[in-house]
């Protein structure tokens, strides 16, 4: 999640995280937001009708995601936002849900702008780039990377990355995955250097944790890639937590990184809050 300042939060997908996000919200007045939707393959949309601020009269979520290749957005979320998958449709919902379609497109959202580009995944999939003041922040959270050991990184994905503050790009394989499972759409943290390097980022957020990889493996990952990065150019890789806050001050000399999860904020500032 995102913050700029004392605007409304923009919210990167809609998994599990989302109901927890929910929960830490007010209760006593309505919830206006936007989320950016990479894709909508069920780990990233399955949050959806779990968000309790939705169920709150005068709530609004402002859904962009992806163009699709059969009906529309909002016809694909719909699918599954009905029974039998769910006992209620979205019009049921207290809250107003509005879906806007985008590709290569620009957008300002409250002054806040977002660029979105295809990212190579399975299926339509997006990458964000979010600019406020100079600062940015760039999602790529799932992306398949070529071969084991390529360097080739899509223009489009080295555009919206590049010279970012912060990017949260995937790394859910190590090699010997990756090895196993090199057509699922995802790439090793390896290669998420790479692609920070190629974009001259400043700092990498490691991020689509396997499920199967423990702390101790996410500890080792960071301190590889962290070895790596710095031999190509880029100042910092964090791993993606729960609970954690990366603040981006419009002074540089004033951002910093707090809890243990992934996130950033703003004043001038953005911050992120990680909700894996």
């Amino acid at each position: 999640m995102v913050r700029v300042g004392d605007r409304a939060p923009i919210i990167l997908d809609l998994g599990t995280g989302l109901r927890f996000f929910g929960l830490t919200l007010p209760k006593d007045r309505p919830f206006n937001g936007t989320a950016l939707l990479s894709h909508l393959h069920w780990d990233h949309v399955q949050g959806i009708p779990f968000f309790t601020p939705l169920l709150r009269e005068g709530s609004s979520l402002d859904l962009y995601g992806p163009v699709q290749d059969d009906g529309t957005l909002e016809e694909a979320i719909r699918g599954f936002i009905h029974p039998p998958y769910f006992p209620v449709e979205i019009d049921d919902l207290p809250g107003r849900v509005t879906f806007h379609e985008m590709l290569r497109d620009t957008v300002d959202i409250d002054g806040v702008t977002v660029t979105s580009a295809p990212v190579p995944h399975c299926g339509t999939t997006l990458g964000f780039r979010i600019e406020h003041q100079g600062r940015s922040i760039v999602y790529v959270s799932d992306h398949q990377q070529p071969s084991i050991d390529s360097t080739f990184v899509a223009a489009e994905v080295l555009e919206l990355a590049r010279g970012a503050d912060v990017l949260i790009h995937d790394a859910q394989f190590n090699r010997s995955d990756f090895a196993a499972k090199s057509t699922w759409g995802h790439c090793t943290h390896e290669y998420a250097v790479e692609v920070a390097a190629q974009a001259g980022v400043d700092t990498l957020v490691l991020f689509h944790h396997d499920p199967a990889h423990d702390d101790d493996e996410i500890s080792h990952t960071v301190a590889v890639a962290s070895e790596l990065a710095a031999q190509r150019g880029v100042r910092r890789v964090l791993a993606a937590a729960e609970g954690m806050r990366i603040s981006l001050a419009t002074d540089p000399t004033d951002s910093h990184v707090t809890g243990t999860a992934a996130v950033v904020s703003a004043e001038a500032e953005q911050t992120l809050v990680g909700k894996a």
